[in-house]
């Protein structure tokens, strides 16, 4: 519809409603084109979901908007809501310390969650607040350009995924981001490591993965 049959149809007090898949279609559309600073304003004025009224502030993301190598986490948690980066509390100083093990310091990665506000307590996001978030998402993965993505969790996994499959047949292999085809891999999110220490193995197998990968990409 162009701009001259909007005008008559508000004269005439004709209301089109805008079906929700195409909204949400053209929302992304907008986003898509958004530089780093216009990104980050747009973030932090969102509403488009039910977060907005218990934030904070909004976690945008933090570290290097050139890395090689992107996490994507889940959400942030009250700590983060606090300050407003991602993975600042205990879980970050775990994934700092995983990170190191393999070599890369924290400020040499870029670090994003799929939700950009603080859901409230005990509670996991919903898909329908990832669906509103996902597009800020994209537009970071997009500006980064990583050559690749360590998923953390099974809900960022599945919504990025966009699949129901299981944690544990999403790891140890390679994927690719749908939308871009840039490669991924799947580990476990740290608060979940704090929770079963036991995992910690299988996580260093994740890692090792992670830094074979990138080598092997630096050798191709």
């Amino acid at each position: 519809m162009d701009a001259r049959q909007q005008q008559y149809l508000d004269v005439m007090g004709i209301t089109v409603w805008q079906h929700k898949d195409t909204a949400q279609e053209s929302n992304g559309e907008a986003i898509s084109s958004l530089d780093w600073l216009a990104l980050e304003e747009r973030v932090e004025a969102c509403q488009l979901c039910d977060l907005h009224q218990r934030r904070s502030q909004t976690v945008f993301g933090a570290g290097d908007r050139q890395a090689e190598l992107m996490i994507v986490g889940e959400a942030p948690g009250t700590e983060e809501d606090h300050i407003g980066e991602p993975f600042v509390g205990q879980a970050g100083q775990l994934l700092n310390a995983m990170l190191q093990a393999i070599g890369i310091q924290r400020q040499q990665v870029y670090i994003a969650n799929m939700l950009k506000c603080r859901p409230a307590e005990d509670h996991h996001p919903s898909v329908d607040q990832a669906n509103k978030c996902q597009d800020y998402l994209f537009r970071q993965i997009d500006l980064v350009q990583p050559k690749l993505i360590l998923v953390l969790g099974r809900f960022a996994a599945q919504r990025l995924l966009n699949t129901k499959d299981a944690l544990e047949s999403l790891r140890k292999q390679l994927h690719a981001e749908p939308r871009s085809g840039i490669p991924m891999l799947v580990t476990y999110h740290p608060a979940y490591l704090l929770r079963s220490p036991k995992k910690k193995r299988e996580a260093w197998q994740d890692l090792i993965a992670v830094k074979k990968t990138l080598q092997d990409m630096v050798v191709g």
